[in-house]
């Protein structure tokens, strides 16, 4: 049986707008740097354990595993949206980087807060 929830609408959407992401940002940097296509790569790990969460079998364990992959997302975005004030006064080296980082960084941290913020009120629900 299929299961059509809004975690799992969540994590393949989030999943899709950090993909165009990393798209995006290797394609403004001229494809010259595959690192920019980090976020598309984190974006398409999400897809694919949002699609797997559609089995009523493994959606925990799908969705949790997005989770984990959000959470790397952001301890590796970190680095760069920390350099927002040298790319605002400037000075930043590699601005396509920062912007994309920091765009990917929102963008799995609100899914990230939204997720747990799920489960605990499921667990509420499960013990009430």
């Amino acid at each position: 049986m299929e299961r059509n929830d809004s975690r799992t609408k969540w994590t393949i959407g989030t999943g899709a707008v950090v993909t165009v992401i990393g798209i995006v940002a290797y394609i403004a940097s001229g494809a010259s740097s595959l690192t920019a296509l980090i976020p598309a790569a984190l974006g398409i790990l999400l897809v694919i354990a949002g699609l797997i969460s559609r089995k009523e079998a493994a959606h925990r364990h799908a969705i949790h595993a997005a989770l984990a992959v959000a959470l790397v997302g952001l301890a590796g975005t970190l680095m760069n949206v920390l350099k927002l004030g040298e790319l605002l006064g400037g000075t930043a080296e590699r601005p396509i980087a920062v912007i994309a980082s920091t765009l990917t960084f929102v963008a799995l941290l609100v899914y990230l807060v939204l997720g747990v913020t799920s489960f605990i009120r499921a667990r509420r629900y499960r013990r009430a």
